[in-house]
């Protein structure tokens, strides 16, 4: 498994700055966050503009270009995402679920519109990811199995983020049984806690939280899984640096440990 981090957690700060302190900490690779509002690193307007600073940057620091966070499933945005994931060299593009829980027309719409982006990625040469997500219309396992069903496409892979899981009232350990033989990107983060919201930022970090991630990279080493593991820790754009690099640290620190326990490094 490959250890990095979304640069989203740097979203106050340029996007030098979270390569720099990223690779201070130890991390194999980046995502790099395209998430309007909550940085300005990838923005997906002016990638070509942006392309060659990102390539130069992960040349710099020796941190691998795992993938991007690119939430809108808009079929022009999404084809200027994959554009510019060919061009820099990202190999996996996550996505938002849309739609709202519990709601089956917004369910039907989503897995249809993921239908569609993934064979828009399968042209591009990418994966598209999506990911089970709090108050979406795929919000925990059974939405995400049926996700699995219906879009057969091998350039449709899924996101697991076990603090979703985990707020959805599931184990995410058991959870991610059921999902795994699909599993192309795993966000990860601590929850304390079941409420809406992942909760402060330094409460996201690994470690802090409810969540057995010990026993979720367990599952994930046993199954064979050997892509990203990003941390995504979101809500720190007006967090000082030193908050950042802290929760950074702190974070990689544990993944390491966990892989080691469990005989992945």
């Amino acid at each position: 498994m490959k250890l990095g981090a979304n640069s989203v957690l740097f979203g106050g700060y340029d996007l030098e700055a979270a390569f720099k302190h990223l690779a201070m900490a130890g991390y194999d690779g980046i995502e790099l966050s395209a998430i309007g509002g909550m940085s300005e690193h990838l923005v997906i307007d002016r990638w070509r503009e942006i392309a060659p600073t990102i390539k130069k940057l992960s040349a710099d620091y020796g941190l691998e270009l795992l993938a991007m966070e690119q939430p809108s499933q808009d079929p022009a945005i999404m084809e200027a995402a994959f554009q510019a994931a060919v061009e820099i060299g990202i190999p996996i593009i996550n996505c938002g679920p849309g739609g709202k829980s519990g709601e089956e027309a917004t369910l039907v719409a989503s897995i249809d519109s993921l239908g569609k982006l993934a064979d828009m990625a399968g042209r591009y040469g990418v994966t598209l990811c999506v990911k089970a997500h709090v108050g979406a219309a795929i919000f925990n396992t059974p939405t995400t199995l049926r996700v699995m069903k219906e879009i057969s496409s091998p350039h449709l892979g899924i996101d697991m983020d076990p603090s979703h899981i985990h707020r959805a009232g599931e184990n995410p350990v058991e959870a991610l049984h059921a999902v795994v033989s699909r599993v192309k990107h795993v966000h990860i983060r601590d929850c304390k806690g079941s409420q809406q919201g992942p909760g402060k930022p330094e409460m996201q970090a690994n470690g802090r939280g409810d969540i057995d991630l010990l026993g979720y990279l367990r599952v994930l080493h046993e199954a064979g899984y050997t892509g990203p593991v990003d941390l995504e820790v979101i809500g720190a754009k007006e967090y000082s640096l030193e908050q950042c690099c802290v929760i950074a640290a702190e974070s990689r620190g544990h993944m390491q440990a966990c892989l080691q326990a469990c005989g992945a490094r």
